[in-house]
């Protein structure tokens, strides 16, 4: 999911932050886990990430110090370290400053301010319900009241969410039950159907991908945290493989979608042009092209990522040459594909024009059907090519996600719909199916 709210997102983050550390207690980074994910995927996770080894830092420092300083004589409350900050031997009855820890994200902002705790007359820290620490952090935290624009942006991108989660479900389903009816149906065994049965299979295969990852987050930032070596574990590189490996394999199903819809193109081109060649030793080629391809791409980015960029998910494109590793191949498909079908538009036109009676009316319809899935190959590809989630900014970015999330996520739907359920052999056939079992089973159809 690529969904980022900018400034609002990192106040987000920072009321999390707020909430954690006045807390004091480390189980609670959860909030903010939940944060970075719904409001700053690509950033988010890496704030976190950079906080924590900030923090870690911090305590150790804390640590050193507190061994190596010697004590006080008398009644003194104890030098610590509560979580959230390094407090030196305090005197009975008296108030403790100490500058706002450096790990806060916002520290430049709060550089200059003091957090305070209170020594008892006891030697003891002022404590709250017994409990937990007293503290006046006031200082050190950030100016991040939050808008009712950031909230509404925040509503709407949990519904953008719910929306690509019900567009990858719809289409899964209905992918699955085309390519049960292109495989049960034996008189639907054909070079053209089984080019339709890969697309197909290229799109469940990515709406799996997505909602696997999808699972993958939520159940790594889902479980309970409670000890430091709980939180090292959590990101470290071992906990992040399966949303790595997810990653890839939707990667590499995005430019399998769009290396089979250009077999869809050049087996049809072919097709109309009357063209005369071997379907079973093109059909190996045609395998090469559609699964083949994406292998060439998605390897070098693999690699690319694992050397350069070996953090979280390998969602963050900070270094834009190897994001474009991934984008050129789908954009030099996207205008292929264009190229295509402008091309078999001119030849639908040029013998519509010269009233070719015996022209084969499936070729009129597989063209119909694929000249339908231009808007959904190649035009917003193109649009977007250039806006990507790190650039695009506002109402763009909005309009971007929204039209990139409902597109992707619906494009198995459609195809399943447009290539298989739609088509006048498929329900042909079904229908005769239907007629053959209702005469093998009489009984039943009677009984109805």
């Amino acid at each position: 999911m690529h969904l980022s709210t900018g400034s609002a997102g990192c106040r987000l983050v920072g009321a999390a932050m707020r909430d954690m550390l006045g807390s004091g207690c480390l189980g609670s980074l959860v909030q903010l886990a939940w944060v970075c994910l719904f409001s700053m995927p690509h950033g988010g996770a890496k704030v976190l990430e950079k906080t924590f080894e900030e923090w870690l830092r911090y305590r150790d420092e804390c640590l050193r110090r507190m061994a190596s300083e010697p004590y006080p004589a008398g009644l003194f409350c104890n030098r610590t370290f509560d979580m959230y900050a390094c407090w030196p031997d305090g005197s009975p009855g008296t108030a403790v400053n100490v500058s706002c820890p450096f790990y806060l994200p916002w520290f430049e902002k709060v550089k200059h301010g003091l957090v305070s705790r209170r020594c008892g007359a006891d030697g003891q820290w002022v404590m709250v319900n017994g409990s937990q620490p007293w503290r006046d952090y006031s200082q050190c935290e950030e100016e991040m009241e939050v808008t009712a624009e950031e909230e509404r942006a925040r509503r709407l991108m949990v519904s953008f969410k719910v929306l690509y989660t019900v567009g990858y479900s719809l289409s899964l389903l209905t992918l699955i039950s085309a390519l049960l009816v292109l495989t049960v149906f034996r008189n639907l065994r054909c070079t053209r159907n089984y080019i339709h049965a890969n697309l197909f299979a290229s799109f469940g295969l990515r709406a799996t991908s997505v909602m696997v990852k999808d699972a993958l987050l939520e159940r790594r930032w889902g479980v309970e945290l409670g000890q430091v070596a709980d939180w090292e574990n959590l990101l470290s590189h071992e906990a992040a493989l399966g949303c790595r490996v997810a990653q890839v394999l939707m990667q590499y199903c995005i430019l399998a979608n769009h290396y089979w819809f250009l077999v869809e193109a050049i087996y049809l081109y072919k097709l109309l042009i009357g063209a005369v060649f071997s379907e079973k030793n093109y059909y190996r080629l045609y395998l090469y092209l559609g699964w083949g391809t994406p292998v060439v791409f998605v390897v070098p980015w693999m690699a690319a990522k694992y050397l350069k960029e070996n953090a979280e998910c390998w969602a963050l494109n900070e270094n834009m040459a190897y994001w474009w590793i991934i984008r050129i191949p789908i954009l030099l498909a996207s205008l292929i594909n264009l190229l295509i079908f402008m091309r078999i538009l001119k030849v639908i036109l040029a013998k519509l024009r010269a009233n070719q009676k015996g022209y084969a009316d499936y070729k009129l319809r597989l063209a119909k059907a694929t000249l339908t899935l231009i808007p959904l190959f190649g035009i917003h590809e193109v649009v977007f090519i250039f806006a990507t989630d790190e650039q695009t900014t506002g109402i763009l970015r909005y309009i971007k996600v929204f039209f990139t999330l409902f597109l992707n996520s619906f494009q198995g739907f459609l195809v399943a719909v447009l290539y298989c359920f739609a088509n006048k052999e498929v329900k042909s056939e079904m229908k005769k199916k239907w007629q053959l079992w209702k005469l093998d089973y009489p009984v039943l159809c009677c009984a109805q």
